[in-house]
Parts: structure tokens; sequence; C-alpha cells
């Protein structure tokens, strides 16, 4: 007398690899579904309102730090491009980042100044103190052309140029701009940090574009 075969179930065969990268790019799209969008905007906060490319660029008239002289902005590109380098000046404290780049800054002075008749740092906060920060800030460092550096007294300039920070202990976004020989804005770069700030290797290679 024969057995009867007891009934078998199919073997489920182990999933392919290309299954499970299927399975995992649809549960990538779906927490991107779920992710807030203003999570994913770029630079919250920064005021819109910069002047953009080709755009002209405000006029601004400024103390120089340690000199009993103004720098008018109008008067330094008609002789050619300048660059204007808006640091944090003084939040409450001397930044280590603006402190960085102005040296980096310095430190290719003759480079910047084979393409750039005026390389112009602006040091914002209230007025209060402000000349004796930017001048600690300055030190005893002798500034080679074409660096000069301004304060920006209760930081009308950056208002005027749509960086004002609008947050406790701060006064402006990081912001680099290249003002060429008519007025008008050639190149331009903010942060919306305190880091992510243009370098002078950066600045001369968008002057060469000039």
């Amino acid at each position: 007398m024969t057995t009867p075969k007891q009934a078998s179930w199919p073997k489920h065969k182990p999933c392919s690899s290309w299954a499970r990268l299927l399975v995992s790019l649809c549960c990538c799209q779906l927490l991107l579904i779920w992710i807030p969008t203003a999570n994913r905007l770029p630079a919250q906060g920064v005021p819109q309102n910069q002047p953009g490319i080709g755009q002209r660029a405000p006029d601004f008239e400024l103390p120089l730090v340690g000199k009993k002289k103004f720098l008018s902005l109008r008067d330094e590109y008609r002789n050619g491009p300048v660059v204007v380098i808006v640091l944090r000046g003084y939040p409450g404290f001397q930044c280590p980042m603006c402190k960085n780049q102005f040296n980096s800054v310095v430190n290719r002075a003759k480079a910047l100044s084979s393409k750039s008749k005026c390389v112009v740092l602006v040091y914002p906060g209230k007025a209060d103190q402000l000349e004796q920060n930017s001048k600690r800030f300055l030190g005893s460092r002798r500034l080679p052309d074409p660096i000069r550096v301004v304060r920006d007294d209760d930081m009308q300039m950056v208002k005027e140029w749509g960086i004002r920070w609008e947050a406790r202990n701060q006064t402006a976004y990081p912001a680099t701009f290249i003002v060429d020989q008519n007025g008008r804005i050639a190149w331009k770069k903010v942060s919306s940090t305190s880091a992510g700030r243009s370098t002078a290797e950066e600045i001369l290679r968008e002057l060469r574009k000039l």
C-alpha cells in the first residue's frame, strides 16, 4: 500500500537585490513627502532685497577706521573694480571667522591689487564704541594697498544693501560684492551663517572674469 505524499507549500525565493532597492526608494520618497518644506529652503532669514547681479550698487560714504577720512564707493569704482566685503563687525565680540577672512585677504593684497583698485572691508555694529572695537580688530597690522577698512555705525549700510542680520546679538550676514567700473554688481556671495563666506582665491577668480 502506497503512503500518500504530504502536501508541500511552495518555498519563497529570497528577495532579489533589485526588489530591495525598489523598497528602499519607496521609503525614501515617503520620507521626503513628510519633511517640512521650510527645512529645505536655502538661506532662511536672509533678506531678499539685496542688489542683484547687473544692478547698480547703492552708494555709501563710510569713515575709514583709524583715520579722519571717509571712503566713497562711487569715487572708488570710477578707477576700476571694487570688492566690498561685509564682516560681522562687532556683534558683542570679535568674530574669529571674520579675523581669518580679513587675514587671508590681506595676505593676498598684492594679487588683488593687480585686479582691483580697492578692497573695502565693512565693519558694522552699534555706533557706541564701534570705533574702539574696529581699531582693536585691526590691531597694529599696517594695511597694504588696496585694502581699506571702514566702519558702518548703527549698520545703516548693511540695511541699505539688504544684508542686516535681524537677530539678537547679530549685525550683518557675511557678504562679498564685486562692483564693476560702471557701479554695477558683477558678482556676489552672501552667507546665511557666520561661516560659508568668500575666500581670497574665489574673489580673485571672479575678478579675472571682468
